[in-house]
């Protein structure tokens, strides 16, 4: 399709020939639809389901691109692959994957399904929690040979509750490249459409086994204002709810999102204690990624009138005087932490903290004071 000179020029950008190190975007034949505030409804109704299907059953050949891997420097590349839907990848994601010596893999049949998909023949190697250590010496050798090492998980970012954590700390050590390749990552898709506050979050990943850990863990987090995001098995997930019942409360609001980015992906919102009702009888599937709201800071109430009247003469009778005027409430936001002398009365910073019982309370008072 050939645009005119006219539109063209009318655009932000100019259409130019792919680089020689860049992966060409897939041949879709994409109509142009005008965008403005009258059909914004209309656009956001229609159904992606034909695209979706189209690229179920596409294939898109990268292979010929092996060519391109001298653009790439030795090392180890993090590749972030997707969590669900296999249009979630970037070029980038795909090219160093073509372009890679070998591709380590926590599972090298669910991994060879993605590789399949996009037509990428590089060899597989698998990389797991349980052959990491034993795998580790044999990469490191390949990378100080100048090879290009892939690392992949089975879905998200390797290295975030997943195997590659390690490798990425044995090559800083050894001063081996690293290179981030950013995807998708189930944390941070799951916050971003929680409605959860998403300003502040602690990330705890998938809890300790053993109960008397878990419950340390947990209780660790019960006061911090920030959400919490936790990974948890399906089968799992009873235990977990029963746990942060008794230690967050019933009242929290938690989100527990499934199946994200696949056909049945659902986003339950509810408190904690709904939470327990609704699968208590009810078994999902696939991996849980749930978040809890953080503790909301409760405003504390001032005390009363009388409160610091009685507190004032407990001070008065103890002969506390005040040896800095600029530690006035630094400690206690009522109170100074030492009192009373009558030139403590008499300074403005106390007036002015106490002044809406200063004329008919501590006045009068100044008269009887040393």
């Amino acid at each position: 399709m050939m645009l005119s000179r006219r539109v063209a020029a009318a655009l932000p950008f100019r259409f130019a020939a792919p680089a020689a190190n860049q992966v060409p975007i897939p041949k879709y034949r994409l109509p142009l639809i005008s965008f403005h505030p009258q059909n914004v409804a209309v656009l956001c109704s229609r159904s992606n389901s034909s695209l979706s299907q189209q690229s179920e059953t596409e294939h898109v050949d990268y292979s010929e691109f092996r060519s391109q891997q001298s653009n790439l420097k030795p090392g180890l590349y993090l590749v972030g692959t997707p969590i669900g839907n296999l249009e979630d990848i970037t070029f980038r994601a795909l090219r160093v994957l073509n372009s890679a010596n070998v591709i380590l893999s926590e599972d090298t049949r669910h991994s060879g399904k993605l590789l399949h998909h996009y037509n990428i023949k590089t060899p597989l190697m698998s990389y797991h929690k349980f052959n990491e250590s034993q795998r580790e010496q044999l990469v490191l050798k390949r990378l100080k040979e100048g090879e290009i090492v892939a690392l992949i998980s089975d879905a998200g970012t390797p290295g975030i509750s997943d195997p590659g954590m390690e490798l990425a700390k044995l090559c800083v050590s050894e001063n081996i490249l690293v290179v981030p390749i950013p995807g998708p990552c189930a944390l941070v898709s799951a916050l971003s459409a929680s409605g959860l506050p998403t300003h502040e979050f602690t990330f705890v990943g998938f809890l300790p086994k053993h109960s008397g850990s878990r419950r340390k863990r947990l209780m660790s987090l019960a006061d911090q204002t920030a959400t919490q995001i936790f990974y948890v098995p399906p089968h799992k997930l009873s235990q977990f709810l029963e746990e942060a019942s008794s230690i967050f409360g019933d009242a929290r609001q938690c989100v527990i999102a499934r199946e994200m980015t696949k056909l049945h992906e659902e986003f339950w919102r509810g408190t904690v204690r709904e939470a327990k009702e609704v699968f208590l009888m009810r078994q999902p599937k696939g991996e849980l990624t749930i978040l809890i709201e953080g503790q909301t800071s409760s405003k504390v109430e001032p005390p009363s009138d009388s409160e610091l009247e009685d507190e004032l003469r407990e001070l008065i009778a103890s002969g506390c005087e005040i040896d800095c005027w600029q530690n006035i409430g630094e400690v206690d936001e009522n109170w100074p932490t030492s009192l009373i002398s009558k030139n403590a009365l008499e300074h403005p910073l106390v007036k002015v903290h106490y002044s809406r019982f200063w004329n008919k309370k501590v006045e009068p008072w100044m008269g009887n004071l040393p």
